[in-house]
Protein backbone atom coordinates (compact mmCIF):
# COMPACT_ATOMS: atom_id res chain seq x y z
CA UNK A 1 0.00 0.00 0.00
CA UNK A 2 1.29 3.45 -0.91
CA UNK A 3 0.12 5.80 1.82
CA UNK A 4 0.72 9.34 0.60
CA UNK A 5 -1.26 11.28 3.19
CA UNK A 6 -1.40 10.17 6.83
CA UNK A 7 -3.30 11.45 9.88
CA UNK A 8 -2.16 10.45 13.35
CA UNK A 9 -4.55 11.24 16.18
CA UNK A 10 -2.70 11.54 19.46
CA UNK A 11 0.60 12.54 17.88
CA UNK A 12 2.04 14.81 20.54
CA UNK A 13 3.94 12.16 22.51
CA UNK A 14 4.81 8.50 22.86
CA UNK A 15 3.81 6.11 20.11
CA UNK A 16 1.93 8.74 18.11
CA UNK A 17 4.86 11.15 18.03
CA UNK A 18 7.28 8.41 16.99
CA UNK A 19 4.94 7.32 14.19
CA UNK A 20 4.56 10.90 12.99
CA UNK A 21 8.32 11.38 12.91
CA UNK A 22 9.01 8.09 11.16
CA UNK A 23 6.40 8.65 8.46
CA UNK A 24 7.53 12.26 7.94
CA UNK A 25 11.15 11.14 7.65
CA UNK A 26 10.01 8.65 4.99
CA UNK A 27 8.68 11.53 2.90
CA UNK A 28 4.98 11.09 3.64
CA UNK A 29 2.53 13.97 4.09
CA UNK A 30 1.84 13.72 7.82
CA UNK A 31 -0.83 15.50 9.84
CA UNK A 32 -0.88 14.91 13.59
CA UNK A 33 -3.07 16.16 16.40
CA UNK A 34 -1.84 17.59 19.70
CA UNK A 35 -3.86 18.30 22.83
CA UNK A 36 -2.09 21.62 23.37
CA UNK A 37 1.03 23.15 21.80
CA UNK A 38 2.72 20.93 19.18
CA UNK A 39 6.03 19.53 20.46
CA UNK A 40 8.02 20.17 17.28
CA UNK A 41 7.48 23.62 15.82
CA UNK A 42 8.91 23.94 12.33
CA UNK A 43 9.06 20.17 11.77
CA UNK A 44 7.92 18.28 8.68
CA UNK A 45 4.67 17.45 10.46
CA UNK A 46 1.48 19.45 9.86
CA UNK A 47 0.20 19.97 13.40
CA UNK A 48 -3.45 20.29 14.37
CA UNK A 49 -3.21 21.77 17.86
CA UNK A 50 -5.71 22.11 20.72
CA UNK A 51 -7.41 18.93 19.56
CA UNK A 52 -9.56 17.00 22.03
CA UNK A 53 -10.94 13.68 20.80
CA UNK A 54 -13.52 13.64 23.60
CA UNK A 55 -15.34 16.61 22.03
CA UNK A 56 -18.26 15.86 19.73
CA UNK A 57 -17.04 18.32 17.08
CA UNK A 58 -13.40 17.18 17.09
CA UNK A 59 -13.69 16.05 13.48
CA UNK A 60 -14.49 19.56 12.34
CA UNK A 61 -11.11 20.82 13.58
CA UNK A 62 -9.41 18.27 11.35
CA UNK A 63 -11.66 19.15 8.40
CA UNK A 64 -10.67 22.81 8.69
CA UNK A 65 -6.92 22.11 9.01
CA UNK A 66 -6.51 19.08 6.72
CA UNK A 67 -5.53 20.54 3.35
CA UNK A 68 -4.97 17.31 1.45
CA UNK A 69 -7.70 15.62 -0.59
CA UNK A 70 -8.09 12.33 1.30
CA UNK A 71 -6.65 10.52 4.30
CA UNK A 72 -4.93 7.40 3.00
CA UNK A 73 -4.01 6.13 6.47
CA UNK A 74 -5.62 7.14 9.77
CA UNK A 75 -3.96 5.92 12.97
CA UNK A 76 -5.80 6.65 16.22
CA UNK A 77 -3.27 6.49 19.06
CA UNK A 78 -5.14 8.71 21.51
CA UNK A 79 -5.92 6.84 24.69
CA UNK A 80 -6.42 7.24 28.41
CA UNK A 81 -5.93 4.67 31.18
CA UNK A 82 -6.45 5.02 34.91
CA UNK A 83 -5.93 2.20 37.42
CA UNK A 84 -8.97 1.10 39.43
CA UNK A 85 -10.03 -1.47 41.97
CA UNK A 86 -13.57 -2.59 42.67
CA UNK A 87 -13.38 -0.81 46.02
CA UNK A 88 -11.95 2.35 44.46
CA UNK A 89 -13.89 3.06 41.28
CA UNK A 90 -13.71 6.60 39.91
CA UNK A 91 -16.80 7.68 37.95
CA UNK A 92 -15.23 10.68 36.21
CA UNK A 93 -12.15 8.74 35.17
CA UNK A 94 -14.28 5.90 33.80
CA UNK A 95 -16.33 8.33 31.72
CA UNK A 96 -13.11 9.92 30.45
CA UNK A 97 -11.74 6.51 29.44
CA UNK A 98 -14.84 5.59 27.47
CA UNK A 99 -14.99 9.00 25.78
CA UNK A 100 -11.30 8.96 24.87
CA UNK A 101 -10.88 5.32 23.94
CA UNK A 102 -14.16 4.40 22.23
CA UNK A 103 -16.75 7.16 21.82
CA UNK A 104 -14.39 9.83 20.52
CA UNK A 105 -12.75 7.71 17.79
CA UNK A 106 -16.14 6.53 16.52
CA UNK A 107 -17.55 10.06 16.29
CA UNK A 108 -14.32 11.22 14.63
CA UNK A 109 -14.46 8.54 11.93
CA UNK A 110 -18.13 9.30 11.29
CA UNK A 111 -17.32 12.98 10.79
CA UNK A 112 -14.34 12.35 8.52
CA UNK A 113 -16.47 10.02 6.42
CA UNK A 114 -19.24 12.61 6.03
CA UNK A 115 -16.84 15.31 4.84
CA UNK A 116 -15.20 12.80 2.47
CA UNK A 117 -11.74 12.88 4.05
CA UNK A 118 -12.12 9.11 4.33
CA UNK A 119 -13.01 7.26 1.15
CA UNK A 120 -12.23 4.30 -1.06
CA UNK A 121 -8.74 3.01 -0.32
CA UNK A 122 -8.49 4.63 3.11
CA UNK A 123 -7.18 2.44 5.93
CA UNK A 124 -7.86 2.95 9.63
CA UNK A 125 -5.73 1.58 12.47
CA UNK A 126 -7.26 1.79 15.94
CA UNK A 127 -4.57 1.31 18.58
CA UNK A 128 -6.39 -0.85 21.10
CA UNK A 129 -4.81 -3.40 23.41
CA UNK A 130 -5.06 -7.01 24.52
CA UNK A 131 -6.71 -5.56 27.61
CA UNK A 132 -9.82 -5.18 25.45
CA UNK A 133 -10.09 -8.91 24.74
CA UNK A 134 -12.78 -10.56 26.86
CA UNK A 135 -11.51 -14.06 26.09
CA UNK A 136 -7.98 -13.24 27.27
CA UNK A 137 -9.20 -12.26 30.74
CA UNK A 138 -8.29 -15.29 32.84
CA UNK A 139 -9.53 -15.99 36.41
CA UNK A 140 -5.94 -16.49 37.57
CA UNK A 141 -5.34 -12.75 37.21
CA UNK A 142 -8.60 -11.58 38.82
CA UNK A 143 -10.42 -8.36 37.95
CA UNK A 144 -9.74 -4.65 38.33
CA UNK A 145 -9.14 -1.76 35.93
CA UNK A 146 -12.76 -1.88 34.83
CA UNK A 147 -12.74 1.31 32.81
CA UNK A 148 -9.48 0.50 31.07
CA UNK A 149 -10.53 -2.98 30.00
CA UNK A 150 -14.13 -2.03 29.28
CA UNK A 151 -13.33 1.00 27.13
CA UNK A 152 -10.83 -0.95 25.01
CA UNK A 153 -13.39 -3.74 24.54
CA UNK A 154 -15.85 -1.04 23.47
CA UNK A 155 -13.31 0.31 20.97
CA UNK A 156 -12.88 -3.18 19.52
CA UNK A 157 -16.64 -3.53 19.14
CA UNK A 158 -16.96 -0.13 17.45
CA UNK A 159 -14.09 -0.98 15.10
CA UNK A 160 -15.70 -4.30 14.15
CA UNK A 161 -19.05 -2.63 13.50
CA UNK A 162 -17.41 0.07 11.38
CA UNK A 163 -15.63 -2.61 9.35
CA UNK A 164 -18.92 -4.46 8.81
CA UNK A 165 -20.65 -1.27 7.73
CA UNK A 166 -17.88 -0.30 5.31
CA UNK A 167 -17.93 -3.83 3.86
CA UNK A 168 -21.70 -3.88 3.38
CA UNK A 169 -21.77 -0.43 1.75
CA UNK A 170 -18.76 -1.22 -0.49
CA UNK A 171 -16.92 1.90 0.63
CA UNK A 172 -13.50 0.31 0.15
CA UNK A 173 -12.32 1.37 3.62
CA UNK A 174 -10.48 -1.06 5.90
CA UNK A 175 -10.36 -0.97 9.71
CA UNK A 176 -8.10 -2.98 12.01
CA UNK A 177 -7.56 -2.96 15.76
CA UNK A 178 -4.01 -3.54 17.00
CA UNK A 179 -2.16 -4.37 20.18
CA UNK A 180 1.36 -2.98 19.87
CA UNK A 181 2.61 -4.44 23.12
CA UNK A 182 3.13 -2.53 26.33
CA UNK A 183 5.15 0.69 26.21
CA UNK A 184 7.91 1.86 28.52
CA UNK A 185 7.55 5.31 30.07
CA UNK A 186 10.22 7.98 29.88
CA UNK A 187 11.47 9.53 33.11
CA UNK A 188 11.96 13.30 33.48
CA UNK A 189 15.73 12.81 33.14
CA UNK A 190 15.30 11.16 29.74
CA UNK A 191 15.96 7.59 30.88
CA UNK A 192 13.40 4.86 30.28
CA UNK A 193 11.60 2.73 32.84
CA UNK A 194 12.18 -0.99 32.40
CA UNK A 195 8.46 -1.71 32.28
CA UNK A 196 6.77 -5.08 32.62
CA UNK A 197 5.42 -7.54 30.06
CA UNK A 198 8.45 -7.10 27.76
CA UNK A 199 7.59 -3.45 27.23
CA UNK A 200 9.18 -1.52 24.35
CA UNK A 201 10.05 2.14 24.12
CA UNK A 202 7.74 4.08 21.76
CA UNK A 203 10.29 4.28 18.92
CA UNK A 204 10.64 0.49 18.82
CA UNK A 205 6.87 0.00 18.96
CA UNK A 206 6.33 2.57 16.19
CA UNK A 207 8.82 0.79 13.94
CA UNK A 208 7.06 -2.54 14.45
CA UNK A 209 3.59 -1.06 13.89
CA UNK A 210 4.73 0.76 10.75
CA UNK A 211 6.19 -2.49 9.42
CA UNK A 212 2.95 -4.38 10.11
CA UNK A 213 0.89 -1.70 8.39
CA UNK A 214 3.18 -1.76 5.35
CA UNK A 215 3.53 -5.51 4.96
CA UNK A 216 0.37 -7.02 6.43
CA UNK A 217 -2.55 -4.61 6.67
CA UNK A 218 -4.76 -4.92 3.62
CA UNK A 219 -8.50 -5.44 3.16
CA UNK A 220 -8.23 -9.09 4.20
CA UNK A 221 -7.59 -7.81 7.75
CA UNK A 222 -10.73 -5.66 7.76
CA UNK A 223 -12.51 -5.92 11.10
CA UNK A 224 -9.78 -8.00 12.75
CA UNK A 225 -7.82 -7.57 15.99
CA UNK A 226 -4.07 -8.23 15.83
CA UNK A 227 -1.11 -8.34 18.17
CA UNK A 228 1.77 -7.25 15.98
CA UNK A 229 4.31 -8.81 18.39
CA UNK A 230 2.42 -12.08 18.68
CA UNK A 231 2.01 -13.43 22.23
CA UNK A 232 5.05 -11.48 23.49
CA UNK A 233 4.12 -9.70 26.72
CA UNK A 234 0.54 -11.06 26.88
CA UNK A 235 0.50 -12.90 30.21
CA UNK A 236 -2.64 -14.90 29.49
CA UNK A 237 -1.86 -15.87 25.89
CA UNK A 238 -0.61 -19.40 26.57
CA UNK A 239 -3.22 -20.02 29.28
CA UNK A 240 -6.08 -19.16 26.92
CA UNK A 241 -4.74 -19.84 23.43
CA UNK A 242 -2.10 -22.52 23.99
CA UNK A 243 1.58 -22.70 23.08
CA UNK A 244 3.56 -22.17 19.86
CA UNK A 245 1.55 -19.12 18.84
CA UNK A 246 2.47 -17.20 15.66
CA UNK A 247 3.73 -13.65 15.25
CA UNK A 248 1.78 -11.55 14.35
CA UNK A 249 -1.14 -13.09 16.25
CA UNK A 250 -4.83 -12.55 15.59
CA UNK A 251 -6.42 -11.93 18.97
CA UNK A 252 -9.82 -13.18 20.13
CA UNK A 253 -12.57 -10.80 21.12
Amino acid sequence: MKDRSILIVGGNRGLGLELANQYADAGKIVYATARHIPPLAGSKIHWISNFDITKEDAGNKIFVKYLDSQIDLLIVCAGYFAKETLEGLDYDKEVAMYKTNAIGPTFLISHLLRVKLLGSGSRIVLVSGESGSIQLRHPEFGGGNYGGHGSKAALNMCGKLLANEFEKSHKGISVAMVHTGYLRKQNPDGTWETGGNNALNPAEAATKLKEWITTSFDHTKNGEFWSIRGPDGIRTASLVLGDNLPTPLQLPW
